[in-house]
């Protein structure tokens, strides 16, 4: 099996994929990791987590007016946006209903348009924003991993506690 792995990092085509995916991917990117327990069933969390209405009320802590734009289907383009059309364009790279969200960053939006690959968006661009629900006797675990590079890190430090509180608030205080 050694031999076969050998042997395959040395095609063309695998020696691309292993560039691409580990050679340029940013190593200097930092993973932030966050976690909740919610006192809701996981299918909840979830709907309140990716329905429009509730993702706005807990992503406003980031900026006012935060929302996304999809048809939230497993590798489909997602717009996250404010409302002056900035943000940022990712790809859903993975989903689990009511158990794992993946978002894998491209780069820039303005004027809510695509901002092609820059100096800027290349040392983000290639990261991950992972959320994962799990449930025990009526408690859900959110759990947040979250690639980010120094220039943001302090920024993602102090928000997302509060966007987590603001999950784990919305999902405890609606009834049913």
């Amino acid at each position: 099996m050694g031999l076969l792995i050998l042997w395959c990092v040395r095609c063309t085509l695998c020696a691309e994929w292993y560039r691409q995916n580990y050679l340029l991917y940013p190593t200097f990117m930092k993973k932030l990791d966050y976690c909740i327990d919610i006192h809701a069933p996981k299918e909840k969390v979830w709907n309140f987590l990716w329905d429009d209405v509730t993702y706005r009320a807990w992503t406003k802590v980031f900026h006012e007016g935060s929302y996304a734009v999809s048809d939230w289907n497993e590798g489909s383009p997602i717009h996250f946006l404010t409302p002056d059309g900035r943000g940022m364009y990712s790809t859903i790279g993975k989903l689990i209903p009511n158990t794992f969200m993946s978002f894998v960053h491209h780069g820039e939006l303005i004027d809510f348009k695509e901002v092609p690959p820059n100096e800027k968006t290349e040392s983000w661009a290639g990261g991950t924003e992972n959320y994962t629900l799990a449930e025990s006797n009526g408690v859900t675990t959110l759990t947040v991993s979250h690639d980010t590079v120094p220039e943001f890190e302090a920024y993602l430090q102090a928000k997302f506690p509060l966007a987590m509180a603001e999950i784990k608030r919305l999902c405890e205080s609606e009834a049913g």
